[in-house]
């Protein structure tokens, strides 16, 4: 196999993609702390073509060379939105006709292997600080809990990894509902 070089790769410039049909998925950061996990999120965003970010709270947002030495420009392509408060969003989110999930290992969580989605539906998932996770007030306003499911001592995941994992999984169904 030959690995491909850049220009066969087809991406998008930045006004295609501002054009482009996204998939029906918000991303909301609830006071991430890591900058390098933001431009992660950033990133992975623009990868998946998701149509908006929120950063809250303590989130830090651009212009920062610290997000952007992860982000590689995803900031200039993907849409963002500072506020302050992450339960504001998800009222507002909420009232919009959002179904909003906490992405947190809680009681009564909803596995993500067992999770489908809800045809003509948006959704926003919301991934927590990198300590505390999703605030509980955040969780409690939620529609629904998902949890990866982990299998080894650790049972936790980086934001940027279990972002990419949500991301993924979510384009990857609402392109078949």
């Amino acid at each position: 196999m030959r690995k491909l070089a850049n220009a066969e790769l087809h991406r998008l410039e930045i006004s295609e993609f501002k054009k482009a049909e996204k998939t029906p998925l918000i991303v909301v950061l609830d006071n991430v702390r890591s900058l390098n996990n933001i431009g992660s999120v950033f990133r992975t965003s623009d990868a998946f073509l998701i149509e908006k970010i929120y950063l809250c709270g303590i989130t830090a947002t651009p212009p920062n060379k610290e997000i952007h030495k992860t982000a590689l420009g995803a900031t200039d392509s993907v849409d963002w939105e500072y506020v302050d408060s992450t339960l504001s969003v998800v009222e507002k989110l909420k009232a919009s006709g959002v179904c909003v999930i906490s992405i947190e290992q809680a009681e009564n969580a909803t596995m993500l292997n067992d999770f489908l989605p809800i045809p003509n539906t948006k959704y926003a998932v919301i991934f927590g600080n990198e300590v505390k996770g999703v605030e509980q007030e955040v969780v409690d306003a939620s529609h629904n809990v998902i949890e990866i499911p982990q299998y080894g001592t650790k049972h936790s995941l980086n934001i940027s990894v279990s972002a990419g994992i949500i991301i993924w999984q979510f384009a990857n169904l609402l392109k078949r509902v």
